[in-house]
């Protein structure tokens, strides 16, 4: 039985200025076929999805839908073509329904039923298997019910090829189960499916065929069941990678951190931690799990002083002196030159921690600059220093003189994170440091990350993956609304049991 194509691709190009975006790329989706997009970060992968549904125009090539040459011009000539696409980023109005949400922006004749349009809601959710009450404002909906109104969203404007950018980066391991059998359900009905995704174990258990794209170029499509994680990786990188992380046992244990029931609240008087406790030691890793925004960042920022603190303590065991200092009476600069770095990687790289305008070598003074000293400073070190994090960390850069902002996200990163680690400190937070870098740099962060628990240094690790989590860390401390659930040996637990704890708000027991 031949199958039909929903959706082709020939040579289609997309240039900004002088940078190639993509290069005359062919790709085809079949009616009743998910199908993986794969590639590094700056690979062109959402550049190719945003010309499809109509964000970009292609400069070249052309795309044709259910075999007829289309033109899409905007999102709404995409709707027209039967295109949907679920961005990363939700476009959702808070204060409105699930309902509200789903009708925003078309055009009815008669004016709108809402009652009529939620029974058509219920249908398509009984139909496909999704959970969504209709009548549901958005800001009481978890992360998962916001994607599952995105999803219904494009169904509902009749959609038979869906798009969706990463899908599962904030999802836990048991709505991501849901989320695959639903698309496994729109699959058998015909809807022919492209998924973005980082996660190699996501693409092998969902998807029919896989397309790779490196430095914008197609470099092929294969089977699913054909292929496996190191041939992906090859096709993506260009070379062979070990994806094994090389977990060490722990040596010569100490605390080197203890928090003892902390609370803070945001200005308006939201609890955003309550009550957490938990030590960090020298020479192990400890991972911090949670659904996004369950106070991950708060909790690094209160024992990096940046974050006010109601009631605890933060205690930290001096390694040269083995005197005990509580972190709460200290500002953040004295906390910093104690020994404690917080990288965090946020959204907004340039946001913290980064000035765009300077270059790389300026970046890194900015660490060892303190106040007192002579206003000539010593620009050598942090060259230097530029210079080896550049190699190390192979960052993708005209020269240390290029002024940050010009460099992509993920070299961004590196920069960000090689600066923290570079500046020999007792203790390490990371959070979020592979946040949208490619396989090849993920590897090499977590390398370093376990070069630092191997000189003797607390490493604090937030991580979305779980897989990279369980493999990674010695044990896992995981939060839901701003409380410890639980903390699990790493080398024992489970994605499942970490799931079940992210979900879970009531206090856990906080072994270790």
């Amino acid at each position: 039985m031949s199958k039909t194509a929903a959706l082709e691709l020939k040579k289609v190009s997309k240039r900004f200025g002088s940078v190639v975006a993509n290069h005359q790329v062919d790709l085809t989706v079949y009616q009743g076929e998910i199908l993986s997009v794969l590639g590094e970060n700056g690979s062109g992968k959402t550049t190719l999805m945003n010309m499809i549904a109509g964000i970009y125009y292609p400069d070249d090539g052309q795309i044709f839908v259910d075999g007829k040459e289309a033109v899409i011009r905007s999102p709404k000539d995409a709707f027209d073509y039967k295109i949907g696409m679920i961005h990363q980023h939700f476009k959702l109005v808070d204060v409105f329904t699930a309902t509200e949400n789903i009708v925003l922006g078309l055009r009815e004749e008669k004016g709108f039923d809402l009652k009529k349009s939620a029974a058509r809601i219920r249908e398509i959710s009984e139909k496909y298997g999704f959970e969504i009450d209709p009548d549901k404002k958005i800001y009481q909906m978890s992360v998962s019910e916001k994607q599952t109104v995105e999803i219904i969203k494009v169904l509902y404007r009749g959609a038979d090829i869906l798009i969706l950018d990463e899908p599962t980066a904030v999802l836990t391991p048991q709505e991501t189960q849901k989320l695959f059998a639903v698309l496994r359900r729109m699959r058998d009905d015909g809807k022919a499916i492209i998924i973005i995704t980082h996660k190699l174990h996501e693409v092998l258990a969902l998807s029919d065929r896989v397309s790779v794209l490196r430095k914008g170029e197609s470099i092929g499509t294969v089977i699913t069941a054909e292929t496996n994680e190191a041939q992906l990786t090859e096709m993506m990188v260009g070379k062979k990678i070990s994806l094994n992380i090389d977990r060490s046992e722990p040596k010569n244990l100490t605390d080197r951190l203890v928090v003892r029931n902390i609370n803070c609240s945001s200005r308006d008087g939201v609890k955003l931690l309550d009550n957490v406790t938990f030590t960090a030691r020298s020479g192990e890793i400890l991972g911090i799990a949670g659904i996004a925004g369950s106070g991950q960042r708060e909790l690094l920022e209160s024992i990096a002083g940046l974050q006010h603190v109601d009631s605890g303590e933060i205690l930290y065991y001096d390694p040269k002196t083995g005197a005990e200092e509580n972190l709460r009476d200290k500002t953040p600069l004295q906390i910093r030159e104690m020994g404690v770095r917080l990288s965090f990687v946020p959204e907004d790289r340039l946001g913290m921690g980064l000035v765009g305008n300077m270059d790389i070598a300026e970046n890194m003074m900015l660490r060892s600059y303190r106040r007192g000293k002579s206003i000539f400073l010593e620009k050598k070190q942090p060259r230097t220093l530029a210079e080896e994090i550049i190699k190390q960390l192979e960052v993708v850069t005209p020269s240390v003189n290029t002024p940050v902002r010009r460099l992509s996200g993920g070299n961004v990163q590196k920069v960000l994170v090689g600066r923290e680690i570079s500046s020999s400190p007792s203790v390490l937070m990371a959070a979020y440091p592979v946040r949208g870098l490619d396989i090849n740099s993920s590897y090499l962060i977590y390398k370093l990350l376990n070069e630092q628990k191997e000189n003797g240094v607390a490493v604090i690790f937030v991580g979305e993956d779980l897989d990279v989590l369980l493999e990674l860390c010695d044990r896992i401390l995981v939060i839901g609304a701003g409380r410890v659930t639980g903390i699990v040996d790493a080398r024992t637990a489970t994605k499942e049991e970490i799931g079940l704890l992210m979900t879970k708000t009531e206090g856990g027991e906080a072994h270790g």
